[in-house]
């Protein structure tokens, strides 16, 4: 690892407060509060390094057997704390410890902003002590991410939000805290960052300048000599990627995979788990989100609905006109009476001598009734078979429209 500790050193910014303070569902307040009384004001020192505090007996007890004795002959190893003063520079004595065993040395010693103690790199959110002095060496805001992340492993995030500040102070400085009144500190840190203007979070509407100019403020106040960065995206990958998994978990299938990039599907989740939870309406990933969802049991769902039986249509049944029947009617009537003529006048006068046609009259000289009959019978035959065929070719004049 590189002995000089030397790295980006970037300063912790105005929205970065809040942003981390949202991840345990807590506004910028507390954590304000929280740095006041537990952080050593700056995360690095003079030379640009992450501020640090070799302990030697931290140290003994990291080691063993022949490292252990090599430690302790070289004055970087005793067995109880306070046997000798601390020097004012730690990283000469870390560097010659880190000869002996570098993992050992890195957990020996208390880093960054508030402290953390490499022993805890593990419950800081971190893979290996290497990896916390390296993201350390990096960015402020990775100590204060580390803080949050070691408070929710020592389970007094809750603690935090609810101010129980004994319990808060006496998990992170041990029971001696009274002495010092670490907890009536940070009471009284509270109450004064309640007094001052937030910073919006998360920051939408807010010009990417104003953002910028409020940044350099905070920075420059603190004694720091910096440029303006521009501003950083509203939500963290990892507080998009935890969200997406905890909405996921709870049932808001609708939010897809978890990306750590928000888009459609994760803003409609959002809407929904806001709607069904009492949140005010809005696809932001803000600090009262965070802590619902925290607290939120699983989504219980309604039974799908079946589908509702298909619409019955009627069939449509075309009207045929029938003007044109009543000419062929009357047509047929005026044939029925030239075939009575016929038969009353022509068939008869015919007579017998003709030789072609016997007269039909009866006695009296009428037409008999059954001779009438049967014209009627055929006139009405031919009535019957033109109106079905005239139906038939109506019915399927208005089907050929229908298909058109």
């Amino acid at each position: 690892m590189d002995t000089t500790f030397k790295g980006a050193a970037k300063r912790i910014t105005a929205l970065d407060i809040p942003r981390i303070g949202a991840m345990v569902g807590v506004g910028e307040d507390e954590i304000h509060a929280f740095m006041d009384v537990e952080a050593a004001g700056s995360g690095f020192d003079a030379k640009g390094r992450p501020k640090l505090l070799f302990e030697p007996h931290v140290f003994y007890r990291n080691l063993a057997g022949a490292k252990r004795t090599a430690a302790v002959k070289a004055g970087l190893a005793y067995s109880k704390w306070g046997a000798k003063p601390y020097p004012k520079d730690s990283y000469p004595r870390l560097v010659a410890a880190m000869a002996i065993d570098e993992t050992a040395a890195l957990k020996s010693a208390s880093w960054g902003l508030t402290q953390i103690l490499g022993e805890n790199f593990k419950a800081a959110g971190c893979g290996s002590v290497q990896a916390m002095v390296q993201a350390f060496m990096a960015d402020e805001a990775a100590h204060l991410e580390a803080t949050v992340k070691l408070l929710v492993a020592w389970k007094v995030d809750d603690d935090l939000r609810a101010h129980r500040w004994p319990v808060v102070a006496q998990t992170w400085n041990g029971p001696g805290y009274k002495k010092n009144r670490y907890d009536s500190k940070l009471a009284a840190a509270f109450a004064k960052w309640q007094k001052i203007r937030d910073t919006p979070w998360p920051p939408k509407a807010r010009a990417p300048a104003v953002v910028a100019a409020e940044e350099l403020s905070a920075e420059l106040a603190a004694g720091a000599s910096v440029e303006p960065d521009t501003a950083p995206p509203a939500v963290d990958k990892a507080t998009i990627e935890r969200v997406q998994q905890q909405l996921k978990d709870l049932g808001y299938t609708e939010v897809g995979g978890v990306s750590g990039v928000g888009g459609t599907m994760t803003s409609a989740a959002i809407r929904a788990f806001r709607a069904e939870n009492g949140l005010p309406e809005g696809d932001e990933i803000d600090d009262a989100l965070l802590l619902a969802l925290q607290k939120a049991k699983p989504r219980v769902l309604a039974p799908a609905r079946t589908n509702a039986p298909p619409e019955v249509v009627r069939e449509k049944v075309p009207e045929v006109r029938t003007n044109w029947l009543a000419k062929v009617g009357a047509f047929f009537t005026t044939i029925a009476a030239l075939i009575g003529s016929f038969f009353d006048g022509i068939i008869g006068n015919l007579g017998p001598a003709s030789g072609y046609i016997q007269p039909v009259k009866d006695a009296a000289g009428d037409v008999p009734g059954w001779v009438w009959m049967l014209a009627i019978a055929g006139v009405a035959g031919g009535l019957f078979l033109v109106a079905r065929h005239g139906e038939k070719k109506g019915v399927e004049a208005f089907q050929s429209g229908e298909r058109r």
